[in-house]
């Protein structure tokens, strides 16, 4: 059985604590690492290059969102996935954090199980957006303030089928809730997606919902 690698970096030691504790009471987990800042996390993730990190968003020093930036950023750690802490759903760093490549995001009050599940969802290449977290960045987007949109370059090297399922991820919806949709078997969405994260050059599906938002893509 492979162990999930974690580093936490909050500024709340009893955060840290109640990490520490539920990762070391799961076999297929474990707390390498902590930070109480995100400079100091940085330096960590880079010494420990582990399988996931639980990164705080407002932090002194250097917050999570510059942390990550960094990490993301460092082609020594592209296999590190970033699952961003927050004590709020609907937040303005939550796009911010979403474009820079966090894989997901997990409320500080959510359930010792939705952590759980967002570390062990991400270190497998996926990625973990609330319910609420997910129609909010929707949401977002599609208000009249939102973001402008601007059509990501990767989008004029889609095929159509391929517009037409990134059009539905930009909905939030799984791989099988697409093939539904489309009338096709799951792996033909799995292999579209695939394809459009490799041309659009996503970290993950996180960052491809962006991506595809920004670009204007819907279903067709």
């Amino acid at each position: 059985m492979k162990v999930i690698r974690v580093v936490v970096v909050d500024d709340q030691a009893l955060v840290r604590v109640g990490v520490r504790t539920l990762l070391g009471s799961e076999p297929d987990t474990e707390l390498v690492g902590e930070a109480a800042d995100g400079r100091s996390g940085v330096a960590r993730v880079r010494e420990l290059k582990p399988d996931v990190v639980l990164m705080d968003i407002r932090m002194p020093d250097m917050d999570g969102l510059a942390a990550l930036r960094e990490i993301t950023a460092d082609p020594a750690l592209n296999e590190v996935r970033v699952v961003m802490l927050t004590t709020f759903g609907l937040d303005e760093y939550v796009f911010a954090a979403l474009r820079s490549g966090a894989s997901g995001f997990v409320l500080k009050d959510a359930e010792p199980e939705e952590m759980l599940r967002a570390v062990r969802v991400v270190a497998t290449g996926g990625s973990l957006l609330s319910p609420s977290v997910t129609s909010s960045v929707i949401a977002r987007f599609a208000s009249p303030g939102g973001p402008p949109q601007v059509s990501h370059p990767g989008v004029a090297h889609l095929t159509e089928r391929e517009r037409e399922v990134l059009g539905w991820v930009a909905t939030g919806r799984s791989n099988d809730e697409i093939a539904a949709q489309l009338v096709v078997s799951s792996e033909t969405v799995r292999t579209h997606v695939s394809r459009a994260m490799l041309k659009m050059q996503a970290r993950d599906r996180a960052q491809l919902v962006v991506f595809a938002l920004q670009s204007g893509l819907a279903p067709t």
